[in-house]
């Protein structure tokens, strides 16, 4: 396969945007489930889910990225990416293990 610049830009800038998308992640606040209904607490644990696996998905996708040698610096970017997902999914199953605490002392359903 030949390489062309039409060819490179995409590359380039789908690894360079996900370096960018990927480390925004809320800080965990454990107070605000307490403040939550059980159905809250449900629909929030159901977007955790969401998210975990939308960046596993993306994380996969990056990890099996083929980037030509010739590319100074992308298997760097590639790595940064997929560990910056990595980080992104702990922080979100944190999030996820405070949630399910809470629902567990609020709602006798969830147990």
């Amino acid at each position: 396969m030949k390489f062309t610049p039409t060819t490179i830009l995409p590359l380039t800038a789908m690894l360079f945007l996900a370096a960018g998308c990927s480390s925004t992640v809320a800080s965990i606040d454990a107070g605000t489930y307490d403040k939550m209904t059980c159905a809250e607490l449900n629909s929030a644990l159901g977007d955790i889910a969401t998210d975990i696996s939308r960046t596993a998905i993306a994380r996969g996708k990056v990890a099996s990225t083929s980037v030509p040698s010739w590319l100074l610096g992308g298997e760097r970017v590639k790595s940064v990416v997929a560990n910056r997902d990595t980080a992104r999914i702990e922080k979100l199953q944190q999030q996820q293990q405070a949630i399910i605490a809470a629902r567990k002392q609020r709602c006798p359903s969830s147990q």
